[in-house]
C-alpha cells in the first residue's frame, strides 16, 4: 500500500505537463484562437529545455528556453492564422507535426543523455510544479479581475465588436499565443527533465491533445483546469501502481487507461453542458477593417 500523502504527492507532479500546457491554451481561446498545435510546442520545448539543461547544467535555464523554444514555435501559427489568415484548425494539425518532425531530426544526438538533477524540493516536490499550482489563481484573477483579462475575454467573445471600441485584436491574440505557447514549451520540458530524465523522440505521447481537451472539460476556467488535470495525473499514477503491482490486466489497456478517462470525462460534461461555454469568436477568422 501506498500512503495517501506521496500518492498525493504523485498525482501533483504527474499533472504538471499537463497543467501548464492546458493553463496556455486555455488563455488562447480565450483570446477566441484555437491552436491545435500544443502537442507540437510541447516536444520541442522538452528538447529544447533539455538540450539547454544538459549544455549548462542548470534546470532552470532548461525550463526558460523550453519557454522561448515554445513560444518560438508559436509565433509561425501566430503569424499564419493572424496575418495570412488561414484557417486555424489546418494551421495546428500542420504545427504539430512540424514540432515532431523537427524534434526528431535534432534530438538524436540526445538520446540516451542523462538530465541534470533538479535538486530538493519543497515537501519532495520541485518548485516548477509549485509555480503550475501558483499560476492556477493568478491566470483566474487576470481574466477576472484585471482590465487586461476584461480585454482579452472580450476579443474572445466578439472580436468585431472590441476592434470597434478600439481594442488591438491581432496584438492581443499575438500575446495570448505566445504565452500559451511558452506554457507548453514549459510543460514539455517538465516531461524531459523532471520526469524522464532524458530526450527520447515522441516523448509528449499525446500529452497536448489531452490538454487541449481539458480546457472544454474546465468549461474554460482556470480551476477546472486543475481539477481535469488532477483527474488525468490520478488515473495516470493509478495505472503505475496497478502495473508496478502486477495486476492480471494487459499493460496496453492500462496505459489507455488516462486517455480513456479523459474521453469519458469530456463525454460527461459535454452532455452535461447543453450551452456551450465556448468563447463566442473561438477559431474564426478575424478581418480588420478601418
Amino acid at each position: 500500500m501506498i500512503d495517501p500523502t506521496t500518492l498525493i504527492l504523485m498525482i501533483l507532479s504527474a499533472a504538471t505537463p499537463i497543467l501548464f500546457a492546458a493553463l496556455g491554451e486555455l488563455i488562447v481561446e480565450r483570446a477566441g484562437v484555437l491552436n491545435l498545435g500544443v502537442e507540437g510546442m510541447m516536444i520541442a520545448g522538452a528538447l529544447a529545455g533539455f538540450a539547454a539543461a544538459h549544455a549548462s547544467g542548470s534546470p532552470a535555464l532548461g525550463f526558460a528556453v523550453a519557454a522561448v523554444a515554445g513560444a518560438a514555435l508559436s509565433m509561425i501559427f501566430g503569424l499564419l492564422t493572424q496575418f495570412l489568415l488561414t484557417n486555424q484548425v489546418a494551421t495546428g494539425l500542420a504545427l504539430t507535426l512540424f514540432g515532431l518532425g523537427l524534434t526528431a531530426l535534432f534530438g538524436k544526438p540526445y538520446e540516451g543523455v542523462k538530465a541534470p538533477s533538479m535538486g530538493p524540493g519543497i515537501f519532495g516536490l520541485n518548485w516548477v510544479v509549485w509555480l503550475g499550482l501558483l499560476m492556477v489563481p493568478l491566470l483566474w484573477w487576470f481574466l477576472n479581475r484585471t482590465r487586461a483579462g476584461l480585454v482579452l475575454r472580450g476579443i474572445g467573445e466578439n472580436h468585431h465588436a472590441a476592434h470597434a471600441l478600439g481594442h488591438k485584436v491581432r496584438t492581443v491574440r499575438l500575446l495570448a499565443i505566445a504565452f500559451g505557447g511558452a506554457m507548453a514549451g514549459i510543460g514539455g520540458a517538465y516531461i524531459s527533465i523532471a520526469t524522464v530524465l532524458q530526450w527520447t523522440e515522441g516523448m509528449t505521447a499525446g500529452a497536448g491533445w489531452i490538454a487541449l481537451a481539458l480546457v472544454v472539460f474546465a468549461g474554460w476556467r482556470a480551476f477546472g483546469v486543475l481539477a481535469g488535470a488532477w483527474l488525468f495525473g490520478g488515473v495516470a499514477v493509478l495505472q503505475l501502481r496497478l502495473q508496478a503491482a502486477g495486476v492480471a490486466v494487459p499493460v496496453q489497456l492500462l496505459a489507455m487507461a488516462p486517455y480513456l478517462a479523459t474521453i469519458v470525462a469530456l463525454v460527461l460534461i459535454s452532455a452535461r453542458r447543453r450551452g456551450s461555454a465556448a468563447p463566442g469568436s473561438l477559431g474564426q477568422i478575424f478581418h480588420e477593417t478601418s
